[in-house]
């Protein structure tokens, strides 16, 4: 009797008892203990990445609950909703399920806000997170796999965006599908199939507001849920990359732990961005469907414009030229054909960047230590350029309102659109650089002669000096870490044993990418401990 007792006192609680089965099989105590003390850098440049992640979980959270409501059917009823203005009118059931949120549900307006907003803040975010990390070369192996994952990311969101706001059916949404499925026709040979299959006949048919939701909801998360997990645990697998210092270097992380510190700064930075969200969703109002109307193939709404991530595809559109080639009985409509082509090879550009950064460089090593933008001036440029670029088609995207709101012509402002897509990108770049390089100049004063203190003194022959203060030894750590490639050089045209060469067009093209990334235009040579010690130890040391 005392026996069994005393085993039944001795008997572990059933949380840990349930802990413990599940630890023999999955083991999750060793797995914990091997990620929830893992280090994370503390810089405010790495939230960025934080602000796409909680983006997307609010977009998750406010979609299922949209989808409680909105019914996805291009079958005509007539309106008798509390929306007075449009009673009366033949719709939709889809546009009328979502005058039926955004009035009759408890919360559903707010809740269609925040889910909008926060997509629009979910692809801007993945837009300077990208950025980010491209300045900063965080994308250096072995972080390439990494980097193309948070590019297939920016391009599902582009298409996430789309067929979203598609889905109410409403004038505006409905003239942007129209203006994506005569892009979609203009494809040689295979546009027009492309065409039936997507909207299950001519546009607009009955079919493709089921067709567009059943992508939005299933097909594009899915896809980007499992991108995101992936992501996420690469960044765990490979540590988190960390600006230089003392201390730092490619082989350690120095930052604070992921539990109890990281977790409880992230855990309050979701509600923060949460909350911001909220906010702006409760006092700017965002697509008013109930103001435009339902879709009518025979009507194009006043002053249409996409979200402002499809700007840049809208914009190319506009400013080409309605360049058109006839044959046999077929026509190409290049004038919207070539922007279709040159929209996905602008964005292809900086998803192959790291891996024809690391075939020019030829470096193979690991890299945990973040360089500064001014250190690597032609990469910087080309971020810019391409920055420059796609903010130019922006614009051109918006061509008629910039001319209704402004007073200005029209065709000037198209004129001014298609010559600075060409001219623009090359002034930055080369600006850009040169800011670069003057910065680099500068730190490398700084490095030998001090920072400048702003105060005059008189030396007693009569000459007057600034009194220059000597960096400490964190300062000049800082701006002295990075590393100066050496551009590649062409082998010899005979070898040793005077047997001739002749390089191949691919080598030639490697160290020509090689010179204009790390050639002796493009980076100050680092002051050198002997430069240091000349000046420091010298008279004229001030």
């Amino acid at each position: 009797m005392s026996t069994a007792t005393d085993t039944r006192r001795k008997q572990a609680p059933a949380g840990e008892r349930v802990a413990d089965w599940a630890d023999s099989r999955l083991g999750i105590y060793g797995l914990a203990k091997a990620n929830m003390r893992k280090i994370f850098p503390d810089h405010w440049s790495f939230m960025l990445g934080e602000v796409c992640l909680y983006s997307f979980i609010i977009i998750i959270l406010t979609g299922v609950y949209l989808t409680m409501f909105f019914n996805p059917s291009m079958g005509e009823v007539v309106y008798d909703g509390p929306y007075v203005p449009m009673q009366g009118i033949r719709m939709s059931e889809a546009y009328e399920s979502t005058l039926k949120i955004s009035f009759e549900v408890r919360g559903g307006l707010l809740i269609r806000q925040i889910h909008h907003w926060a997509a629009l803040i979910f692809v801007g975010s993945m837009f300077v997170h990208m950025m980010r990390v491209f300045f900063t070369g965080a994308y250096r192996k072995p972080r390439e796999m990494n980097w193309v994952f948070g590019f297939l990311l920016l391009v599902l969101g582009l298409f996430t965006g789309l067929t979203g706001y598609s889905l109410p059916d409403d004038l505006l949404s409905g003239t942007g599908v129209r203006f994506t499925q005569g892009a979609i026709l203009s494809v040689p040979l295979v546009g027009t199939y492309l065409s039936m299959f997507l909207f299950g006949g001519e546009f607009p048919g009955h079919d493709f507001v089921g067709r567009f939701y059943s992508i939005h909801i299933l097909l594009l998360p899915g896809i980007m849920l499992g991108l995101v997990v992936a992501h996420l645990i690469m960044v765990f697998l490979h540590k988190h990359t960390h600006w230089a210092g003392p201390g730092k270097t490619n082989t350690n992380v120095v930052g604070t732990p992921f539990l109890p510190v990281y977790m409880g700064k992230a855990g309050g930075f979701f509600f923060l961005v949460f909350g911001v969200i909220a906010a702006i969703a409760a006092v700017a109002t965002i697509n008013p469907v109930w103001a435009i109307g339902p879709y009518r193939p025979d009507q194009v709404s006043t002053g249409a414009q996409p979200d402002w991530y499809l700007g840049f595809a809208e914009g190319l559109i506009r400013v080409m030229p309605g360049w058109e080639i006839n044959a046999w009985g077929h026509t190409l409509v290049l004038g919207v054909f070539i922007p279709l082509v040159i929209f996905p090879l602008v964005l292809l550009a900086i998803a192959v960047y790291p891996f024809v950064e690391s075939w020019a460089t030829g470096d193979q090593r690991n890299h945990h230590l973040l360089d500064r933008p001014r250190n690597t001036p032609t990469r910087t440029g080309f971020g810019v350029a391409w920055i420059t670029t796609y903010l130019t088609m922006l614009v051109a995207g918006g061509n008629d309102l910039w001319a209704t709101h402004f007073h200005l012509s029209i065709n000037a402002i198209t004129w001014f659109s298609r010559i600075a897509f060409f001219v623009l990108p090359v002034v930055t770049f080369i600006v850009t650089k040169r800011i670069c390089l003057g910065l680099q100049r500068r730190d490398k004063e700084k490095v030998l002669h001090g920072r400048e203190s702003g105060i005059i003194k008189r030396l007693p022959h009569g000459e007057f000096i600034e009194v220059h203060e000597p960096l400490s030894q964190d300062q000049l750590h800082t701006l002295t870490a990075h590393d100066q490639y050496k551009p590649l050089e062409l082998e010899p045209e005979v070898d040793e044993n005077g047997v001739a060469r002749k390089p191949s067009r691919s080598e030639k093209l490697r160290v020509k990418l090689s010179k204009g990334l790390y050639g002796e235009d493009s980076q100050i040579a680092k002051p050198t401990a002997e430069e240091y010690k000349e000046i420091t130890s010298g008279h004229g040391h001030h």
